[in-house]
């Protein structure tokens, strides 16, 4: 094999809660992680000369050691002593620096897209025990889906996936840093954490009723403090009929979850009417 192609889905969170922070500066969370249909597509293809090359349509990103990217082919190519190179190839539509762990998502392709591509033989624990060492977020990455995630986000069980339904996600012109969020979380002062053992009861009743009413995060805590935009979002989201809405991650992307799709244009066509959001989708789980 020559060249591969991955697809890097995008995620939210329908229920993030952070239970303390640890002596080693990590914070223990409970959340429950969510693929959407949004992804980056990577084409990976070898080359003879050693060496990883980046290439992207989008001109925010770096190219060079500080992309995930290239940490996650670094990583692989130290552990096998691989002597060729690979010319990776990203095009780019989660969006940037919003709490859907587009960069943690690019990285776990890679991690996926090489080991086929080289035939280094990891399996999926084992890659995602390599992933953890990047990012928190790559182990659930890996395989998607519906995941409760506990410790630093790498102890995952797998749940069954919500009922059928449409999301409006609507990322404002902003952009914030996951370090900055987490960074003026107080996780000893929190007085109210969101149901997430409620949440995965209503998953397996396959409830959606019962999963938009439990929709919590935490780090709105501070992220909407810092950006009152998002609460707009959120409340034009309820107005326009969605079941309820929520910040993704640590922000500033907020989603609304819909019965119907019509509904869920509209209200995507009210966010874009009222300037709130520069990027802004119309899709379902994944």
């Amino acid at each position: 094999m020559e060249k591969t192609t991955q697809k890097a889905y995008a995620k939210i969170n329908i229920g993030l809660d952070v239970l303390r922070r640890r002596a080693d500066g990590y914070h223990e969370v409970k959340m429950i992680m969510q693929t959407v249909d949004i992804y980056d597509e990577l084409v990976l293809e070898k080359r003879k000369q050693p060496g990883i090359e980046l290439r992207t349509d989008n001109s925010e990103l770096p190219l060079d050691g500080d992309n995930l990217i290239c940490k996650a082919a670094k990583l692989l190519f130290q552990e096998k002593d691989i002597q060729e190179g690979v010319e990776i190839t990203l095009t780019k539509k989660i969006p940037i620096a919003a709490g859907m762990a587009g960069g943690s998502a690019d990285a776990a392709a890679v991690l996926r897209g090489l080991n086929e591509l080289f035939g280094m033989g990891y399996s999926i624990p084992e890659l995602q025990a390599l992933g953890v060492k990047l990012g928190a977020d790559i182990p659930y990455c890996i395989v998607g889906g519906t995941m409760l995630s506990e410790g630093i986000g790498e102890i995952l069980t797998p749940l069954p996936a919500p009922p059928e339904a449409y999301l409006v996600i609507a990322k404002p012109d902003i952009n914030v840093s996951t370090a900055f969020v987490y960074g003026n979380l107080h996780a000893d002062r929190l007085t109210w954490h969101p149901d997430i053992d409620g949440m995965t009861a209503a998953l397996r009743r396959q409830d959606l009723g019962g999963i938009t009413d439990r929709l919590g995060n935490v780090l709105e805590t501070v992220t909407v403090r810092e950006y009152p935009v998002i609460e707009r979002i959120k409340e034009l989201l309820r107005e326009q009929g969605a079941e309820n809405a929520l910040m993704s991650g640590s922000g500033p992307t907020v989603f609304g979850i819909f019965r119907e799709e019509e509904t869920a244009r509209q209200a995507a066509e009210a966010v874009e009417r009222g300037q709130l959001a520069k990027q802004i989708f119309v899709t379902t789980f994944y």
